[in-house]
């Protein structure tokens, strides 16, 4: 509470030092929409630089903002698109300004666009905000030149990987599964494949991606730690258009157009790993020789698909999809192992203008998570199953109000299906011999919200809202109150303040086995036992703009308190048990930190450099004797560099440089031997003491890329080269100890124990052929 009286006071103070304007103002409308495709853009800012106002386009392109009597410019932006600057005359209220950006006439010069986004970034109320198009990331070095738009966001200040290589997103001191992932409004459960070293989102089919770290929006629930919101292209609404990528072990193709003219258009999107093409060739010609040991099969596949329908000029209808699925298996004479995972959504939204002032989007959707893990022993066939899903109805509406209100009020319901650890056991020789085993829920999740974005001057602006939200389960009912607000203030043209508050409720969790070496997620509903964990987050930061608006500095400080946060006792048996809840421990957990952020958009030469200082633990009565210990994730100091230049019209560079403290890790101090059978030779145990109380060596490398522009008879091409960890540094992945038996009198004796590092990645280049016509 002191830090919320810290940030009340800071407010009072900025209030007063400046009087809001009391001259009347009227109200301008309309929506953003590209002039060659139609489509609606989502999270365009429309500016008036000069009074300090603006607005960001909703989810149908629509904004609106409050400005005075007299002539003013309106200054619209978007990433891709020619920055539009519109002169207009405002009178009276309800003028309507309709607005169309052309794309960017130069594919290199897709970063430099972005000529006024810094100063709308300094005045936007909301903080803690970081936003990536499909464009951007296609011009980072990417491993094996699979461009991911997930890892990019790695690359930002306050988000940390799990790891070499993998995909995951650990947000200001969360974990994995608090990161609320939406693909066009529907839940994602598992945003990744290849054990999550990659992304499930393919960037041909993304129009872009919000992060959001803190000050979250009333409409957004279900989550503690993030939100990840991913939208999809509507498709190009003029004309048929081809486009893809050949890379060294995945290909993408997709195809978008119209289906009828001004009226409806489509996008599909697919992809495909082919490592398992060469793996199976290597087999066949490997299977004859005496010391043959088969390869694994792997691959992953995934398709995206978008129609839009204009039913008229107040309605639209819109149907998203998304299946995906990696396969991994193993077999030789005498053993079989297969594994299948992967997500499904489908969703058909209906969005209906009822006024200038009033819009509404309402969407019913079904997402699923699945994995199946098949082996075969001998005659017997085992297979474990769990998966969960959702069926999810909500409407939201978009309320425009003079005075410089918008409002936004919504409600969503899910209907939760949950199979835990589904274990099916059975004999080919003897079908009697069935066994079958584990545990299904059902659960209904519902919040109701209100929040309001209240233009208060063109110096201080607030968003304050609340949500309702509840979990039903087995005739048990949880509900809480999640109030949320951020605030900005200008102290200048240049520089600005921002200060937030969000209440975060989670009533659905991952379970995870942590020894296991195959993704084993299992989602798990509250219950009697297993209470929602809850999160509070306060933020508070300042940005300046320099030299004409080229660069921005931005410094943000956070602390969040976790509670209820859910561990497990070691060797916890997460399958085939009919009372897991006891397998459960559960504690609290904070997190804080300082991050300053330094970027520059405007140039030939542009990038960001980012870095954060932050602390993660939790508190468990049950593990660490009750001692407070660092998560997993837990990094002191986490830089990154990220820089983009363009050498000419043709040829683009690009580098990443990545270095953080090593991740915290358990080591036995000591071990003792264990005499079990007499005569045998003695069982070693380990010992451990603290939990996590050793950390690895710290990790950094070097991503360098360079994409090159060609010139095909018809449409667009370009060559893009990258090498992953340029100077191939040996990262270290996890740690492992060795048996040392050094006496020569006897060679079984075990002298002592040696640490042994194991790394993944080495130095990777690629290549990758883009095109596009």
């Amino acid at each position: 509470m002191y830090v919320l009286h810290l940030l009340a006071w800071l407010l009072l103070v900025c209030a007063v030092q400046r009087p809001a304007l009391a001259q009347t103002t009227y109200r301008i409308s309309g929506t953003v929409t590209s002039a060659t495709t139609g489509e609606a853009l989502v999270g365009a800012t429309v500016a008036v630089p000069g009074l300090q106002a603006g607005s960001i386009t909703n989810q149908v392109g629509a904004y609106s903002v409050n400005l005075p009597a007299g002539d003013h410019t309106l200054q619209v932006t978007y990433i891709g698109f020619e920055p539009l600057a519109r002169t207009i005359t405002v009178s009276s209220n309800a003028q309507r300004q309709n607005l169309s950006l052309q794309p960017a006439s130069n594919q290199l010069q897709e970063v430099e666009v972005e000529t006024n986004s810094l100063t709308q970034k300094l005045n936007d109320n909301r903080m803690s905000v970081e936003r990536l198009s499909s464009r951007e990331a296609k011009l980072l070095p990417a491993l094996f030149g699979e461009v991911d738009l997930i890892k990019t966001l790695q690359l930002k200040p306050g988000v940390q990987s799990g790891g070499e290589g993998a995909s995951g997103l650990y947000v200001r001191g969360g974990s994995s599964d608090q990161n609320l992932v939406l693909l066009d409004d529907a839940v994602i459960y598992n945003p990744s494949h290849l054990f999550g070293f990659f992304s499930v989102f393919n960037p041909d089919a993304v129009e872009d991606v919000e992060l959001y770290k803190a000050g979250f929006p009333a409409e957004f629930g279900g989550r503690l730690s993030s939100v990840v919101d991913v939208k999809l292209r509507e498709g190009n609404k003029d004309s048929l258009v081809v486009s893809g990528g050949l890379g060294l072990i995945s290909s993408r193709l997709t195809v978008e157009g119209p289906l009828v003219k001004d009226k409806s258009s489509f996008i599909l999107s697919g992809r495909r790993t082919y490592v398992d093409v060469f793996t199976r060739q290597f087999n066949r010609i490997s299977e004859d020789k005496e010391d043959y040991s088969p390869i694994p099969d792997y691959y992953f596949y995934d398709f995206n698909a978008k129609l839009n329908y204009k039913l008229s000029d107040k309605d639209n209808l819109y149907f998203s999809g998304y299946y995906g699925r990696d396969f991994f298996s193993f077999s030789d004479d005498d053993f079989a192992f297969g594994f299948e995972w992967g997500n499904t959504m489908a969703s058909l939204r209906w969005q209906h203008k009822f006024s200038d002032r009033l819009y509404a989007n309402t969407m019913l959707s079904t997402t699923g998570y699945k994995y199946t893990v098949d082996n075969k022993l001998d005659v017997f066939n085992v297979s474990l199953t769990s998966d969960i899903l959702d069926y999810t109805l909500e409407s939201n509406f978009d309320l425009f109000l003079d005075g410089g209100h918008t409002v936004r009020f919504g409600a969503k319901a899910i209907q939760h299906s949950f199979t835990v650890g589904r274990l099916n056991f059975n004999s080919a020789e003897n079908p009697d011999q069935d066994f079958s085993a584990g545990s299904d829920y059902e659960g209904t999740e519902f919040g109701v919200y209100a929040s309001d974005d209240f233009e208060v001057s063109p110096f201080l602006s607030l968003n304050y809202g609340l949500r309702f939200s509840g979990f039903v389960n087995n005739g048990k009912l949880f509900t809480a109150l999640e109030p949320r607000a951020s605030a900005k203030y200008n102290l200048s043209e240049t520089v600005s303040i921002k200060a937030s508050y969000a209440n975060m409720m989670q009533y659905v969790h991952l379970v995870a086995n942590s020894g296991a070496s195959l993704p084993t997620d299992v989602w798990y509903p509250s219950t009697g036992y297993v209470k929602p964990q809850r999160s509070q987050q306060v933020a508070a930061g300042i940005s300046k703009l320099f030299a004409d608006g080229k660069f921005l500095v931005t410094n943000e400080v956070y602390y969040k308190w976790m509670r209820r946060q859910i561990d497990f006792r070691d060797g916890a048996n997460l399958f085939v048990n009919d009372n897991i809840e006891q397998e459960f421990l559960f504690g609290k957990g904070e997190s804080y930190g300082n991050e300053i952020y330094f970027e520059k958009i405007k140039g030939r030469t542009t990038g960001w450099l980012g870095y954060t200082l932050s602390w993660t633990y939790r508190t468990f009565e049950g593990i660490n004797n009750g001692n407070r210990f660092p998560t997993r994730y837990d990094r002191r100091h986490d830089i990154n560099l990220v820089v983009l230049h363009q050498l000419n019209k043709r040829i683009s560079l690009t580098g990443a440089f990545v270095y953080g403290t090593g991740n915290a890790f358990s080591l036995p101090v000591a071990r003792f031997p264990f005499q079990d059978v007499e005569g045998k030779s003695p069982t070693i145990v380990p010992i451990f003491t603290e939990r996590n109380g050793f950390r690895l060596a710290s990790y950094h490398r070097l991503d360098l890329g360079l994409v090159l522009k060609l010139k095909p008879k018809r449409g667009e091409a370009d060559l893009t080269f990258s090498a992953y960890n340029a100077y191939n540094r040996r990262n270290p992945y996890f740690v492992y100890f060795e048996q040392a038996k050094e006496d020569p009198q006897n060679e079984e004796r075990i002298t002592g124990f040696q640490a042994k590092q194991v790394s993944l990645f080495p130095v990777i280049p690629s290549v990758t052929y883009n095109f596009k016509f």
